[in-house]
């Protein structure tokens, strides 16, 4: 019943946000608090992880927090608008989720707390050099961030003998690109083949992905919030090619992947409103609170792996 109530509150607090003014009333009374959420686009991931966020924060502060939850629907340019408008209404906490969504807050704010979610890596994402984990300002937040030298290993694991991987990914996601990195040292490393396969945004999706087919034997796509946002798309195109792909994480992976090192979302933002109840009781300093993780869990898409005749090996969770 609490979580039919809780999807319910969500759902309220996104048909009442006013995207182009960002603001409710300024709070009044003493004791409560007001929380922005900007969140990059809409899909599965990142519903969760400000679902769970939402969760956590009504469990510890009951009706003494309320949100303005609003969505920029996938345009870096309107997460800037929202937390313009957030910064304006003095809101007393910002939750950023996704990298354009903390970037946009970070740029607009010195002052209000700020916490980012779904953000592979701070460092990368607030251009820090040697970043160790402590922002130190006014931001710190969680890290959906898998073990990416894991993700290479799976794909060996997976498809044994593969010698061309195709990095299908969006050239606009600073974080995908940090990721492709990381995952094609490994496979380079291995004798395994890579090659870039970047779209700019959902206009060209389709036909990157075609390109990659022509060459790939397997496709890796990040944790790319296109591509999450055009699964469909994707597996439109990959599956009658037989062309796999290992994902990113769980919720690309149920569009069109047949296995991911995955993270929950939702524990994710679970774990991020834990962390703003901690700044908005006083218990936490937001400049002292260390970027925080999730465990990762190997999953594999049952379905998928039926369609391209692919047995999971041992060890692996079935969605």
């Amino acid at each position: 019943m609490k979580k039919v109530f809780l999807v319910l509150t969500i759902a309220v607090c996104l048909v009442a946000s006013v995207f182009a003014g960002g603001a409710s009333e300024k709070k009044t009374a003493p004791g409560t608090f007001r929380v922005g959420v900007v969140q990059l686009v809409q899909h599965p991931a990142l519903d969760a992880a400000t679902e769970g966020f939402m969760k956590a924060l009504v469990e510890q502060l009951g009706d003494k927090v309320s949100f303005d939850v609003q969505n920029a629907s996938g345009e870096i340019n309107n997460c800037a608008t929202i937390v313009n408008g957030f910064v304006s209404s003095n809101t007393d906490l910002i939750m950023a989720n996704a990298t354009p969504a903390l970037t946009a807050a970070v740029s607009a704010t010195n002052t209000i707390p700020v916490l980012g979610t779904s953000v592979t890596d701070y460092g990368v994402a607030l251009d820090i050099d040697n970043f160790s984990g402590l922002v130190g300002t006014n931001v710190s937040g969680t890290s959906d961030q898998p073990p990416l030298d894991e993700q290479a290993r799976m794909i060996l694991e997976i498809f044994p003998g593969v010698k061309k991987v195709g990095m299908l990914y969006c050239s606009a996601e600073a974080n995908s690109i940090f990721q492709v990195a990381k995952v094609e040292e490994v496979l380079k490393a291995a004798g395994v083949e890579t090659r870039h396969f970047a779209f700019t945004d959902t206009n060209d999706i389709a036909s990157v992905t075609q390109n990659a087919t022509q060459w790939a034997q397997v496709v890796y796509i990040p944790t790319d919030n296109t591509a999450a946002s055009n699964t469909e798309a994707i597996a439109n195109i990959l599956v009658p090619a037989k062309v796999p792909a290992f994902c990113g994480e769980q919720a690309l992976c149920e569009g069109c992947g047949v296995a991911t090192l995955s993270i929950s979302y939702y524990d994710l933002g679970v774990t991020t409103g834990n962390m703003a109840a901690k700044i908005l009781k006083g218990e936490a300093k937001v400049s002292e609170m260390a970027i925080e993780y999730a465990p990762a869990i190997k999953m594999y898409n049952a379905k998928m792996c039926e369609v391209y005749g692919i047995k999971a090996p041992a060890g692996y969770q079935a969605f």
